[in-house]
């Protein structure tokens, strides 16, 4: 077979992490098939292929965008491949081959990122138009939809109503570069909340914010880091703590490195991830892996990926997080070191290479 798969999402995060994974994983497992990885120019020109059966073809075309729907569209169709992999929702329509395509959540049907955005209203409303339109026709011409999780797949078929049997659940895994054993000091202020990630609204950070200005009353020794690039909704998140006066208290780290990252799982109170939707969630699975608590919001995809580990909370009740939080700081919740076991434990489920050999059995299951 000759697969194609669309990396020019590579040093994205979120999908881009995704992408690297499975690259990484197909090389180790797939000797026998040939894969074609299309890739923008900066990464074309340095990304190294991992085995012989791995080739690259440029494809410097941004998405979201017309030429997404016609040069792109061409430099595919030239490599005339046996099934193509868009691992996002993007693709261009009216693309004739067999194709597969990831969805990782359907957040945006949900809720806006309007406020972010530098066009003018109705380009913005058109713009959503556009990926409704993309999506509809992704979901409906694609021979196999691969959802990363049970609570994905059932929102793709309440949506869009595809046959169930045509969307395949495959979950992520766990970054190997987050093991103790990789740890990178960083200096921070304890005893410490976080949370990692995206400050989109379905992220529900302004509730979390209020809840640890509650919090902060009466636990005036305790400090928040916000990891996370900086963006419109970073900057709003920033004005926040000013206004409330938390800034000695509160900290935002821009870029850190998984090590870094890793000696936050396992130094923190806590892990606390307050969204209101999510595909998957990795960051609270890369918590218990690393044995540090997670404080959760009660919606299907923690759920369904954490199992009873996390502290729950309702994520539309400041004062339900504010106590929770209060909760773990003062010592009130008992079996936290089986919680963190048992995380543990849980987070041994999920593995990069059981998605890839999952991901793997579809391209060829489609041939």
């Amino acid at each position: 077979m000759k697969i194609g798969i669309d990396c020019r999402l590579w040093n994205e995060t979120g999908v881009g992490r995704y992408i690297r994974n499975l690259i990484a994983e197909l090389s180790e497992i797939d000797t026998v098939n040939d894969y074609m990885l299309f890739l923008r120019k900066n990464e074309y020109e340095t990304v190294p292929m991992p085995r012989k059966n791995f080739q690259k073809k440029l494809a410097d075309v941004q998405w979201h965008t017309l030429a997404e729907q016609s040069i792109l569209k061409k430099i595919i169709e030239e490599e005339k491949l046996d099934v193509m992999h868009f691992p996002y929702f993007s693709y261009p329509v009216g693309y004739k081959g067999k194709f597969i395509i990831t969805i990782h959540d359907l957040i945006i049907d949900h809720f806006s990122t309007g406020k972010a955005s530098t066009l003018f209203a109705p380009f913005y409303f058109l713009k959503r138009l556009g990926y409704k339109f993309v999506l509809k026709s992704a979901i409906k011409h694609a021979q196999k939809i691969i959802a990363v999780s049970g609570a994905t797949k059932q929102e793709i078929i309440d949506h869009y109503n595809p046959n169930p049997d045509r969307v395949v659940v495959t979950y992520e895994g766990i970054e190997k570069t987050l093991a103790k054993e990789n740890e990178e000091k960083i200096d921070v202020k304890k005893p410490f909340f976080f949370s990692v990630g995206n400050a989109y609204p379905h992220k529900n950070l302004e509730r979390l914010l209020d809840a640890f200005s509650e919090f902060y009353k009466k636990n005036s020794n305790s400090y928040y880091i916000f990891v996370g690039k900086q963006d419109y909704f970073s900057k709003e998140l920033e004005k926040l703590v000013k206004e409330k006066k938390l800034s000695n208290n509160v900290f935002f780290y821009r870029e850190v490195s998984d090590g870094q990252l890793s000696y936050l799982y396992h130094h923190a109170l806590g892990l606390v991830v307050p969204s209101l939707m999510e595909g998957f969630g990795l960051p609270a699975l890369e918590a218990m892996s690393n044995g540090c608590l997670v404080l959760a919001s009660e919606i299907p995809a923690f759920l369904e990926v954490c199992g009873d580990i996390p502290i729950y909370f309702d994520p539309y009740n400041v004062e339900d997080i504010a106590e929770k939080l209060e909760s773990v700081y003062k010592g009130n919740v008992s079996h936290i070191a089986e919680k963190k076991k048992e995380g543990i434990a849980r987070s041994k489920r999920y593995s990069w290479k059981k998605m890839a050999q999952k991901t793997l059995e579809i391209y060829q299951s489609i041939s």
